[in-house]
This record gives structure tokens, C-alpha cells and sequence, in this order.
């Protein structure tokens, strides 16, 4: 399907287009001071749910250092584009991005692992109970529903389908579409859309409700791995490098904090921070919340976690191969929290 490959690209441009906006001079607005740097960082947050930096700050694992939320985002891509033209001081998203903003010269690096697949939390391709699709053959033609393009769904929708035998071109034909995540299952379920992509809280509360069924899961296709970072530009970290290790520990001892914590702590840490934040939201989904999938010890990355990535885009045609070395991508640096113990608060 013409139309679909047409989208993808011009979605993959969008990020070139952050690069070069970066390249050319944006710097961030108030985001540093001169004397020893911010501390105040300017994030996007997602409706209905606590993020990792959100938990960190409540648990006092950031110190002096605020957090000042300027809205909402529902896509990995458009956070780190913030990111990269100044108007966030750190954005998060799928690896993939990440690999390919890079690799359009945005200045960026990732700092820290804030989200991945395991038995508990996994991004699953579902049907409904009675759909007539049961392999990825039936996928041609179809439309899949998902919270952006060019990101984590797409990449594990494109793994899938290679996995399965389908060529490129066949590959082409299956369709997929952007949809707010809060509406997929509603979407599915007026089948407007033949499979809903649901990760996290907004999975588990549609197998709550029932009548849907997995195609696959990333889990099944990749087994546990750390997905997605957070990144802050090279001119960040240079003028801000004592925030952001206070930043990236923080996270870090959040992370183990929410992994070695009761379940049912961790509900209600994120209940009461939600309620406590006053947007008008429905603490309810929180309930399902299960894990943030997090591979390694306080998110520390790993080259194998962006490597698959700049295989992946490489094989696509979306960059050349050798354009991006692993190695540029991302650091530890700030990291003190995965080569040392976290207390719980």
C-alpha cells in the first residue's frame, strides 16, 4: 500500500527536520543558568499515568531538583523531538527514535533505560475473540492501530511479519494507523481498526473487560529487554552535568525502588501521586499496573539495546549502514545508581 510506505517516510523526516533544527542553533529557553546549572526540568507527561521521573520526585530521590510539567505527549518520537529542540530538557522514547534522530545529527545522548518488555509488562498486538486473524498472512490488508508510527509498535509489527516470512512488499500492504492510546481499545472494538497495539495499564484493563485475543507480544518476539531511553542534548549534559546525575540516579533508584517494592505499594504511590497532581485524570487503570519492564539493574543501557535498533533502520533503507556508531548514542556517565544499592522511601 503506497499510502502507508508514504506516511512512514514522511513521519522518519519529521525527525530529520528536529535534527536539523537542533544542528542550526535552537537552544533551550531558560533551561540552563550560570551558576551551576538548572534545577528545574521542563518534561511532558502521559495522561493517566506516572512516569519514572514523576515517581523519582515524589520519592525525594531528586533533591533540589523540580520537575515543571508543560503537557501531555502521546508519542515517544514527538517527546524526544522536544528534547532535541530545546523545548523539554529531557524526553523519552523507543530506541529505535532514538537510533534515528541521531543519526540526523541531533545532538542527543540517552542516559537511562525507562521502559521495556517482560513477563509482566508487554506491548501485545490483540484481535478480537472472533476475528479471522490468527497468522501474520492474515495481516495483509489489515489495518493495526498504534500510538505512533516509526516507533516501538511499527518496529515489532515489522519483526513480526519478516519473522513470518512476508515480503517486503507484502509487508507493505498491512496497515498502520495512529490512534490516541486512551481510544485503541475502543477502536478495536467498533473494529474500525483490525488490531489494537495495548501495552502497560490499557492492556490489562481490556483483557479486564474481555472479547479480545494476542496475536503476539513483543515479549514472545524478543524475550525481556530494555526498550526505551531518556535522552538530553550533548549542550545539556555539558552545562548541566551535577543535575543531570541527580536526574539520572534519581530514576535509576525509582526504578529499583518500583521493582523490589509490593505491587500494591507501587499502585498506591502512583494513585496518590495522580490524585495529588490535580489534571483531571482517572486514577482507575492504575490498578493494572504491573511493571515498568526494565531489563537491566537501574536502567543502565547496554549496546545490544540500541544495536538491534540500527540494524533494524539500516535494513529498512531509513539509514545508511555505518552511519551510527553504538557507541556515540548513549552513556552511563551519569549513572551512579546502577553500580550501587537503592533504598526504598
Amino acid at each position: 500500500m503506497a499510502t502507508t510506505a508514504s506516511t512512514r517516510r514522511q513521519f522518519l523526516s519529521l525527525l530529520g527536520l528536529s535534527a536539523v533544527a537542533v544542528s542550526c542553533g535552537t537552544t533551550a529557553t531558560g533551561a540552563t543558568s550560570g551558576n551551576g546549572g538548572t534545577k528545574t526540568l521542563r518534561y511532558q507527561g502521559w495522561a493517566g499515568q506516572v512516569t519514572l521521573p514523576e515517581l523519582a520526585e515524589d520519592l525525594g530521590y531528586l533533591g533540589d531538583v523540580k520537575l515543571k510539567w508543560i503537557g501531555n505527549t502521546i508519542s515517544g518520537p514527538q517527546d524526544i523531538q522536544s528534547a532535541a529542540t530545546g523545548q523539554v530538557d529531557f524526553g523519552g522514547a523507543f530506541n529505535g527514535a532514538v537510533v534515528k534522530l541521531a543519526a540526523n545529527g541531533a545532538p542527543l545522548k540517552a542516559v537511562i533505560s525507562y521502559y521495556g518488555s517482560d513477563k509482566d509488562a508487554f506491548n501485545g498486538f490483540y484481535v478480537l475473540e472472533d476475528s479471522p486473524i490468527r497468522t501474520a498472512r492474515d495481516l495483509i490488508g489489515k489495518k493495526v492501530g498504534m500510538n505512533t508510527l516509526g516507533a516501538h509498535a511499527e518496529a515489532m509489527l515489522d519483526i513480526y511479519l519478516q519473522r513470518s516470512g512476508l515480503s517486503r512488499a507484502q509487508i507493505g500492504e498491512v496497515e498502520p494507523l495512529v490512534v490516541p492510546p486512551v481510544n485503541t481499545e475502543q477502536t478495536l472494538r467498533q473494529k474500525q481498526i483490525d488490531v489494537a497495539v495495548l501495552g502497560a495499564i490499557l492492556r490489562d484493563k481490556a483483557l479486564a473487560t474481555g472479547g479480545i485475543r494476542p496475536l503476539f507480544t513483543d515479549y514472545q518476539l524478543l524475550g525481556a529487554f530494555s526498550a526505551g531511553t531518556y535522552v538530553m542534548t550533548d549542550r545539556f549534559l555539558k552545562e548541566n552535568p551535577d543535575t543531570a546525575r541527580v536526574f539520572v540516579t534519581g530514576v535509576g533508584k525509582a526504578i529499583e525502588w518500583a521493582r523490589s517494592t509490593p505491587r500494591g505499594e507501587v499502585v498506591a504511590r502512583m494513585t496518590d501521586i495522580v490524585k495529588k497532581r490535580g489534571r483531571n485524570e482517572d486514577t482507575a487503570p492504575l490498578k493494572y499496573w504491573r511493571s515498568f519492564g526494565v531489563a537491566e539493574t537501574a536502567g543502565r543501557i547496554t549496546d545490544k539495546e540500541l544495536q538491534l535498533w540500527i540494524d533494524w533502520l539500516a535494513e529498512r533503507g531509513d539509514i545508511k549502514k555505518g552511519q551510527v556508531k553504538v557507541a556515540d548514542l548513549y552513556t552511563n556517565e551519569f549513572n551512579a545508581a546502577s553500580s550501587s544499592s537503592t533504598t526504598g522511601s
